[in-house]
Formats: structure tokens, sequence, C-alpha cells
């Protein structure tokens, strides 16, 4: 039976953590650079080829010429917006970020924004109980 050992490797542990959080944010980070690639192997291979034609229509009056001015312009306004959207995320990543999401937790005190009812201390206190060894 692999399914421990799937969902451990999948979330990086056996709870969300550091590991679960970095893997995220890699894959959400990098899907649509990979989504923008595939769209233009797709738009050149459509260039290239033309479409599907079940028919046998000629599909050669279709084609636009594809000037390399546009393939310059467009690869030019790509690299303006690019370069400094990728030196903001390597350099100074923390830069636009909320500075509250990176106060370390601490699990033996409540964070100020939560609130805590009174029916449910005893939840609380029970959680609390529990070693972090155990999964608690």
């Amino acid at each position: 039976y692999i399914g421990q050992t799937l969902v451990e490797w999948a979330w990086g542990g056996f709870s969300v953590d550091n590991p679960t959080l970095t893997r995220f944010f890699a894959i959400h980070f990098l899907l649509p650079f990979i989504i923008a690639g595939l769209t233009l192997v797709h738009l050149t291979l459509l260039h290239e080829t033309g479409s599907n034609n079940p028919l046998g229509i000629p599909s050669d009056c279709d084609k636009i010429p594809f000037h390399p001015y546009y393939s310059t312009k467009d690869f030019v306004g790509f690299a303006l917006m690019f370069i400094p959207l990728a030196s903001l995320a390597l350099f100074s990543p923390n830069l636009l970020g909320d500075p509250e999401n990176f106060t370390p937790a601490n699990p033996l005190a409540t964070p100020p924004h939560i609130k805590p009812e009174w029916y449910f201390l005893f939840a609380y206190a029970i959680l609390r109980s529990i070693p972090n060894k155990l999964g608690g």
C-alpha cells in the first residue's frame, strides 16, 4: 500500500507545513509560464502547418504572413515586462508582501486576531495537550 507514502510525497510530510507551502507556491508560480509556453508552441505549429483540415479544402489563403518585426516587437515587449517582474520576485520577494504573513508561529499562544469563544475552550485545552510528535 503506497497511500501514506504518496500523500507524504505530495504534501511534503504528514501535515501542511513549510515544504507543502513551498511546493504549492512553486507550482502556482510556474503554471502560468508553462501555459504561456504551450500556447506559444501551439501558435507556432498552427502558423507552420495550418489547422487540421478534414474536408480537404485548401487553407493556404487563410495563412497570415508573419513579418519578423512583429516577433521582435513581441519579444522586446515580453522582455521589458518580464525582467522587472523576475527581478522583483528573485531579488526582493518580500517587498510587496504582507508582513503579517511572516509572523513566527507559536502553538502555545492564540494569535491576537482570533477571539476564541468560551464554548470552545475545552477543545483548545484538549488539542494543546496532544504532543506535536503525535501529529497534534
